[in-house]
């Protein structure tokens, strides 16, 4: 899987998400210097960039739900673009995409938008305005209020019904697993420390030296790593615990 995490520290101008982290883009792209192009002008903007070199490997971030917006092309190798933001819909993925393609007739841009796609950017492209069509897609995103369903691969957790399923499986969870879970899909690929935890689920400022958290993400993890799936959360020897699909 070729696939590159490349976070930049440039001044920012809209490059944070609702939760104030540097904007996450996965960029679907396998001309090497247009993924490029675009990890460089959005990184010198203060987005985080993830970068999939053909379709397949693209696909299977896309539909982890991960990012706050993904720029994609329309010719890809092993899967295709159009294939891959109609999977996206499908999912329930609301994820925001910009097409990008070297086919430039009208049929091509209505089919892909129609697909699912947001917008749409013809090659060769201006940096600057690849920057500009993201940012405007992530605040008309931003617009939209704040998300009542989070999705990681395939786990969904529902905020207004406190439901979570994995693969469409409903899990019983406690009140406590229920807010464990949710702060940890918050704060996806990001180590979470004892004391983090202790502060957003139990409200405690300090860690009171108890193996209640052990306990409690232990219970968690039987209920949401079934056996047979993809295990998500892991623990981190010596910092905390980390949920994600790809650890």
């Amino acid at each position: 899987m070729s696939i590159q995490n490349l976070p930049y520290a440039a001044a920012p101008l809209v490059s944070h998400n609702a939760r104030g982290c540097a904007a996450k883009v996965l960029a679907i792209e396998d001309d090497v210097s247009t993924a490029q192009e675009i990890i460089t002008e959005l990184g010198n903007n203060g987005f985080e960039v993830e970068w999939a070199d053909n379709g397949r490997d693209g696909l299977a971030l896309a539909l982890s739900a991960a990012h706050d917006l993904i720029t994609l092309d329309r010719m890809l190798p092993f899967v295709d673009g159009l294939t891959i933001v109609t999977a996206m819909r499908k999912e329930g993925i609301e994820t925001p995409v910009l097409m990008i393609s070297a086919l430039s007739d009208v049929d091509e841009r209505v089919q892909c938008l129609r697909a699912g796609g947001d917008d749409y950017l013809v090659k060769p492209f201006a940096s600057e305005e690849m920057a500009a069509r993201v940012e405007v897609l992530l605040r008309r995103k931003d617009k939209q209020g704040p998300k009542t369903i989070l999705r990681i691969f395939d786990l969904q957790v529902d905020l207004v019904a406190r439901t979570v399923t994995r693969q469409k499986t409903e899990l019983s969870l406690l009140p406590v697993e229920f807010r464990l879970l949710e702060y940890m899909v918050r704060n996806y690929g990001q180590v979470i420390t004892r004391t983090m935890l202790f502060e957003a689920v139990w409200g405690y400022h300090f860690d009171p030296g108890t193996n209640i958290i052990d306990v409690h993400i232990g219970r968690l993890r039987k209920k949401v790593d079934i056996p047979g799936l993809v295990p998500l959360i892991h623990t981190v020897r010596g910092s905390g615990y980390i949920l994600s699909d790809h650890f």
